[in-house]
This record gives C-alpha cells, sequence and structure tokens, in this order.
C-alpha cells in the first residue's frame, strides 16, 4: 500500500475547509492540514449583516454546523480527521521542495510543512480607500467575525445616531438594512449613477426608491474623498462635491480585491483580473498546486472573459472541485460563473442571474429585452409584486440575463432563469416552460414565462415596448406624446403619473376610439398598473389603423419617477 498523500490547503474560510473536508469524504487515509491566518474557521461571512441587524442573536451560527457544533480545530480534528493551525500564516511556498513556510502568531514560532498537492484558498481583502482620515476610529469594513462584533455591539449600544455607508453594491447595501434597523441614521454613498449595479437603471431606481421609503438616504453620483474627525475619532465625511455629512461611523463597502500576496511571492501566475490563473481544473501555473474561492479569476460563461466572481457558493464549488483534483489530478471541471446574486433590501429582494441589457450591449451582443410587472402568485393567495426584466440574443433568442426586484419570491425566479442560462436555452424553449403550479407557489403562468411569452410577443413584432426611462426623458423634453391610462375611473383617482395622460378604460376603447389622435402616425404610448391591459389596447389600436403605438413596459407599478399621486 503506498503513502498516503499529504495535502495542505492555506486558507480556512470557505473555500479552504471545502475543498479540505471533500479530500477527506474521497480519501481516510490522506493526510489533510489547513492553515487559516484568523482564529476562525469556516464562517458565514454572507451572515454578517444579518447578525449586525439581529436577525439571530448567537454569533457562534456564523461558525458553526447545521448541528450546532463549532466549526473549530478540534472538530475539524475528531469529525473530520483534519489537522488545523489557526491563527497560524503561511508566509512562503517553496515549490521545489513542496514545502510550506509557516508562522504561529501565538507565540512567533516559525514551521515547515510538506505537501503533495498545495491548495491555496487565501480569499479576498476589502479595498479601502486611501484617503485623509483613513485610521480615525469609527471607520470600518464588514469582511471579518471582528468587524461584525464591532457592528454588532455598535448596534447593541445604542449610542452612535449617524453612520454612512459608503458603496451601493451587496455588501453595503445588507449594511444599510442591518444599521437602519438598529435606529441609526443612514446615508449610503455611491460614486456610480446608481446602486446594485448588477441591475439596469430602471430597477435600480425602483431599489434606491424602497430604501428612501425606509428612511435611509442614498446618494449617487457622488464619493467620500475625506475623513474628518477630532481626537481621533470620526465626526464627518468630506464628499466630492464638498458637502460635508456628520457621522459616528463609516462602514468602507467599495468591494474586495483577491488575495494573491502568497501565490505572486511564489511565482505564480497572475491573470488579467488580478486574481491567481488556474484552468479548468483550478490548476495554477505549477501543476501542484491548485486555487479556489475569491482568490481566483475564473471564466464568465457568456463572455468567455477572466474575471473575479467573490460569491460564497461559488468558493464552496470551487473548494468541491479542488478538493478531488488535489486528491486524484484533472478528474472535475469547474466551468466558470454566469454571476448570479441576490439580496434582501428591507421588504424588497434584489436579484439577477447573467447580463443586464447595459451589459450585454456593452460587451457588443445584439439583445432585446422587456420588463413585465406582476404577482408572484394569485392575489386571493396574497401575492406580492415583482418587477421582471429578461434580455435575450436577437439572433439565437439564448436567454442571456434576468433581473427581478420586488417583495415576492425574486430568488425562485432568478434560480429559473440561471439555470435555463446554463442550460443554453432560448425563449422559444422557455413559453412552454413545464413548471410547477398551485396557487399557494405561483400563478398558473409564472412570472418567469410570462418574462418570455412578453419578450417572444416583441422579438415577432406583437409588441413594441417602451421602458419608463424613455418615457421619463418625452415627458422631460415634452415631445408631443399621447399618453393612454387604461385603467379604471377608481383607479385612475388613487394612483395616477400625471404626466399629460388621457383615460380611456380598457373595456370602453373600443367605443372611444375617436377620442385618440386624429394623425394615425402620432406616437401612442398606452400603459395601465403592469401594463398587461396596456398591451391588449395597443393590439386594439393598431388593429384600428394606427402605426405608432408603444407599451410602457411593467406599467405604473414599475414607473421609478415622480408620480402625481
Amino acid at each position: 500500500m503506498g503513502r498516503s498523500k499529504k495535502i495542505i490547503v492555506i486558507g480556512g474560510s470557505a473555500a479552504g475547509p471545502k475543498a479540505a473536508a471533500r479530500a477527506r469524504r474521497l480519501d481516510e487515509n490522506a493526510e489533510i492540514t489547513i492553515i487559516q491566518k484568523g482564529k476562525y474557521l469556516s464562517m458565514a461571512s454572507c451572515g454578517y449583516p444579518y447578525y449586525v441587524g439581529g436577525v439571530f442573536d448567537d454569533r457562534n451560527q456564523l461558525i458553526s454546523t447545521p448541528a450546532g457544533v463549532i466549526r473549530d480545530p478540534n472538530f475539524f480534528s475528531n469529525a473530520k480527521a483534519i489537522k488545523v493551525y489557526n491563527e497560524t500564516e503561511a508566509i512562503d511556498i517553496d515549490r521545489k521542495n513542496k514545502k510550506v513556510i509557516c508562522v504561529n502568531h501565538k507565540d512567533n514560532s516559525e514551521f515547515e510543512l510538506q505537501y503533495d498537492s498545495l491548495i491555496i484558498a487565501t480569499g479576498s481583502l476589502p479595498r479601502i480607500p486611501q484617503l485623509t482620515g483613513k485610521d480615525l476610529a469609527g471607520i470600518t469594513t464588514l469582511q471579518s467575525m471582528e468587524d461584525a462584533d464591532f457592528l454588532r455591539k455598535i448596534r447593541d449600544d445604542k449610542k452612535i445616531k449617524k453612520a454612512v455607508v459608503i458603496g451601493g453594491g451587496l455588501i453595503g447595501i445588507e449594511t444599510c438594512e442591518a444599521l437602519q434597523l438598529a435606529g441609526i441614521q443612514i446615508t449610503v454613498i455611491e460614486q456610480e449613477s446608481q446602486i446594485l449595479m448588477f441591475l439596469d437603471p430602471e430597477l435600480a431606481k425602483l431599489m434606491e426608491n424602497h430604501i428612501r421609503a425606509k428612511a435611509a438616504n442614498v446618494i449617487t453620483n457622488n464619493a467620500v474623498v475625506e475623513f474628518l474627525g477630532e481626537n481621533g475619532k470620526l465626526t464627518a465625511v468630506k464628499l466630492k462635491n464638498g458637502i460635508e455629512l456628520p457621522c459616528e461611523l463609516a462602514v468602507v463597502a467599495i468591494g474586495v480585491i483577491p488575495n494573491t500576496k502568497l501565490a505572486e511571492k511564489a511565482g505564480l501566475t497572475i491573470g488579467s483580473a488580478r486574481g491567481i490563473a488556474v484552468n479548468e481544473f483550478l490548476q495554477t501555473s505549477d501543476e501542484n498546486i491548485y486555487a479556489c474561492g475569491d482568490c481566483i479569476e475564473i471564466p464568465n460563461l457568456l463572455t468567455g472573459i477572466k474575471n473575479n466572481a467573490p460569491y460564497g457558493d461559488l468558493a464552496n464549488l470551487e473548494g468541491r472541485v479542488a478538493g478531488g483534483n488535489a486528491l486524484f489530478g484533472n478528474v472535475r471541471k469547474f466551468p466558470g460563473t454566469i454571476h448570479t446574486c441576490i439580496c434582501k433590501v428591507f421588504d424588497y429582494s434584489a436579484g439577477s442571474t447573467g447580463m443586464s441589457e447595459y451589459k450585454a450591449k456593452k460587451m457588443g451582443f445584439d439583445v432585446e429585452s422587456v420588463v413585465i410587472a406582476g404577482l408572484d402568485k394569485p392575489g386571493f393567495m396574497k401575492g406580492k409584486l415583482l418587477i421582471t426584466k429578461v434580455t435575450a440574443d436577437k439572433k439565437t433568442g439564448r436567454l442571456i440575463g434576468l433581473q427581478c426586484v420586488g417583495a415576492g419570491d425574486v430568488s425562485k425566479q432568478i434560480a429559473q432563469a440561471a439555470i435555463a442560462i446554463m442550460g443554453k436555452l432560448t425563449i422559444s424553449d422557455l413559453v412552454n416552460a413545464d413548471l410547477p403550479y398551485a396557487p399557494p407557489f405561483t400563478l398558473a403562468i409564472d412570472n418567469f414565462v410570462a418574462c418570455c411569452h412578453t419578450l417572444e410577443n416583441k422579438i415577432n413584432g406583437l409588441f413594441k415596448g417602451i421602458s419608463s426611462y424613455e418615457v421619463n426623458e418625452k415627458v422631460i423634453k415634452r415631445e408631443p406624446v399621447f399618453f393612454l391610462d387604461v385603467r379604471s375611473p377608481q383607479e385612475f383617482e388613487e394612483m395616477r403619473l400625471g404626466i399629460g395622460e388621457t383615460l380611456i378604460p380598457l373595456g370602453a376603447l373600443r367605443k372611444r376610439l375617436n377620442e385618440l389622435p386624429e394623425d394615425k402616425n402620432k406616437e401612442i404610448i398606452v400603459y395601465c398598473k403592469i401594463s398587461l391591459r396596456g398591451y391588449e389596447a395597443a393590439r386594439i389600436i393598431q388593429a384600428h389603423g394606427w402605426t405608432n403605438v408603444k407599451v410602457m413596459e411593467g406599467g405604473i407599478m414599475a414607473w421609478p419617477f415622480y408620480r402625481e399621486k
């Protein structure tokens, strides 16, 4: 019987422990070691905002198994026969002699470990703006257990009144909610023109409106240029436009960068996206070294371009592949990512998979997109609103992106679309998708399938849509458009846009066609609450000779701008 294989894993957050556990399940006799710089292991870092926000109070749940056992060195030793050196840093890799040089930070002792296969899972580092005042007390990230403890204490102490969150991405928005729920007055500052850059602007604006409705402020197209303080403590941030915002806390959430320091020192190839370069087997430029998690770069499955994808689920999937390949050679591939993500934002969720319309066009794709609004299940089952945007390649019809926001079941819509994109399905494939249906769970025609129906109609010329952003531009420019609202008078009185629209209920439209413009080439934009009636009205109007009829996609429910009432 041959010598047991020695596998060393550097990194103990998500990808590393997953790789080690997978290797153990595949080979009971392998010698497996994890080296972790920090104190904690296998942390549920995506749960940090919810611990900070008080969704749960036991911090050990962030580092425990589903059965409630803390994942510490003793757990890995007893349950998995994996040796763990925590609070220990791998400072060098001797590739020639297959050794890792380590420093134990508990006693500053140095030692070496031999490996047959090495897995690097050093994760990512938070981006920190190099600004005046960056070392003031009260400035933090939300990257570590220590950060989560710091912010949770602030929540529990209830002494801080004002805070800013720098960055309007996933972590920034989740942190905004956590702190706002603690009674802290929050301002989110985003240097781009919108928050949640994985969304197209019309959906991002809806999310921004929802955050504002929850008493948190959002500032876009601006940036922090200086931290101001007194006696070593943060008192305000200065913005690019000169405004100073008083605050006692600033959470920096402007993204992460791959932690490649050790890999670079060892001479491993670093890719164009600044992550460790790996092949489809997650093998680095050294055949005996694999890498996984936030520290690597992987291909986008739609564009083929290498990119960073620092998501917790991908880290675990990559760890599983790396753990098996480190044992048996290159037997399992990791294909890449389509960038599927989701976040909770107060009473709404926001999710995306594949490419947004903006990103697709920027990458040179010729696409068609559509926005629809609707409930996730019947009204009599207390269905909740979803606003969904689906994007497909015009030539092939292949689905390449879906975004969804709202109070309904966003996760299901994103999951369905993600599988369709991974499977390279077309809109024609999806219009008859056989999905589970019962009123407690969904509509008879699921929101995702309804999106595909609408996009198919648009591609085939039956539906000519126009986005809320385009409509708003026409309103601002005072273009000579005939706006037609086809809801009921009662609905009109309860809520309306106030953009100079004419109200003609759908049921009365055929009898009141004489109220439409005499010029049958004049632009008519029609809508209702979600524009389902708007589409039916457009078909009626077109059938009677009007040639320039458009439907405002998503209707009033997807309108993100000011309205009269």
